[in-house]
């Protein structure tokens, strides 16, 4: 039988010359499987805080052949787009808010979250099941979840608005439980399955390395979801004469994101390392630690040399990154140029200055240059 790649039943002819019998065919078929794995998984949702195409008027009705287009979607993500096109922007927007908060948490360490292009956005990095990689699809399924859920709120979704959330037990019953609040419950339901579409149409061996990787990712998505959820907070308003708030109006508000970063942060700090047992189940390598709950970060990889730059694990290397001579953490140069020194030398820099409060109600400030000395990994 013909597979479209010159294999036949007895011998193959490849166009070098070459002759293969059934066997090496079935090993070559296999190779390329897995080497166009790798090409499919290079891409990811992630691409959808690069792509331009990110405007509210793009996602028009009965516009699929966008959503077919768009980088780094899988098929059951293509569907969700295709019925939910005005949640794209938003999704997005997610992506976004998560990669700028996992550079802003990751800014004096070696891996510093930097993007690479756009449609893998982090590259090879992300094929290694590291804690690093735990962090970024928490941080990124939690980014999917603010946004969504804020935009219910702001009416700019047709299938959702305002938090139906029920009234917390113990808010005084002379309070109003109404106002407009984030739409906790749909943005997180919504994140659940798109975020998750990619790991759960995939089907592997259930004990393998792709097995293993793919609970691990599920889980750090979940994470993220629950980090937002667990921070949302009851917020009020006052009503009454001359501000006496003898009356007040609450809702559901989301916690600022900075806090989301900050707890997940915390969990990668901590992160559980884990691998496959016998019956297909993340179970954790070091048994003396309490098991990791749904709210923890797990990974099943050493994280790789980010020291230097290495193709094939996808590490940038710290050369010529800005460190802190006086510190003595990972932003220092020590630390940070992982032993090989640094160089010195003048840079302008311009701040504000000389700022000045005016009624009512503006701060006004100069600018000022100023030389400061930098510190530049060798």
């Amino acid at each position: 039988m013909n597979l479209g790649l010159g294999c036949v039943r007895r011998q193959v002819c490849w166009p070098f010359g070459s002759v293969l019998d059934s066997r090496h065919c079935v090993f070559a078929l296999t190779l390329l499987t897995l080497l166009m794995q790798v090409v499919v998984e290079a891409n990811s949702w992630w691409s959808l805080a690069m792509n331009p195409l990110l405007i509210p008027e793009a996602y028009i009705i009965g516009a699929q052949p966008l959503c077919s287009q768009l980088v780094g979607l899988s098929q059951g993500q293509k569907k969700l787009c295709q019925l939910y096109q005005d949640h794209m922007q938003y999704i997005g927007e997610g992506a976004k808010t998560g990669i700028r908060e996992c550079q802003y948490q990751f800014r004096h360490r070696r891996w510093n979250c930097s993007t690479v292009d756009n449609s893998s956005v982090f590259g090879r990095v992300m094929q290694i099941g590291s804690r690093e990689t735990a962090f970024t699809y928490a941080i990124s399924a939690a980014g999917v979840v603010n946004a969504v859920s804020r935009a219910c709120r702001e009416g700019e979704l047709s299938s959702c608005g305002c938090s139906r959330a029920a009234r917390p037990k113990d808010l005084p019953r002379d309070w109003l439980w109404g106002g407009c609040g984030d739409n906790l419950n749909y943005g997180y339901r919504f994140s659940k399955e798109f975020v998750d579409a990619r790991e759960r149409e995939k089907s592997y061996p259930k004990v393998s390395y792709e097995s293993s990787r793919l609970l691990m990712n599920l889980h750090n998505n979940e994470a993220g979801r629950r980090a937002v959820s667990e921070l949302a907070h009851v917020s009020c308003k006052c009503h009454g004469v001359s501000g006496s708030c003898s009356l007040k109006t609450c809702w559901l508000q989301l916690a600022d994101f900075r806090k989301v970063g900050d707890a997940l942060k915390e969990k990668y700090d901590s992160a559980a390392s884990m691998k496959l047992n016998a019956r297909g189940k993340l179970v954790q390598v070091h048994n003396k630690f309490n098991p990791p709950t749904s709210h923890d970060l797990v990974y099943i990889e050493s994280s790789p040399d980010y020291c230097l730059r290495n193709q094939s694990t996808g590490s940038l290397g710290t050369v010529g990154r800005l460190c802190n001579k006086t510190s003595e953490g990972m932003d220092g140069c020590e630390l940070m140029c992982c032993g090989r020194g640094y160089d010195q030398y003048k840079a302008q820099i311009v701040e504000r200055c000389h700022c000045k409060f005016h009624w009512c109600c503006y701060v006004k400030c100069k600018r000022c240059t100023k030389i400061v000395d930098q510190f530049v990994c060798k």
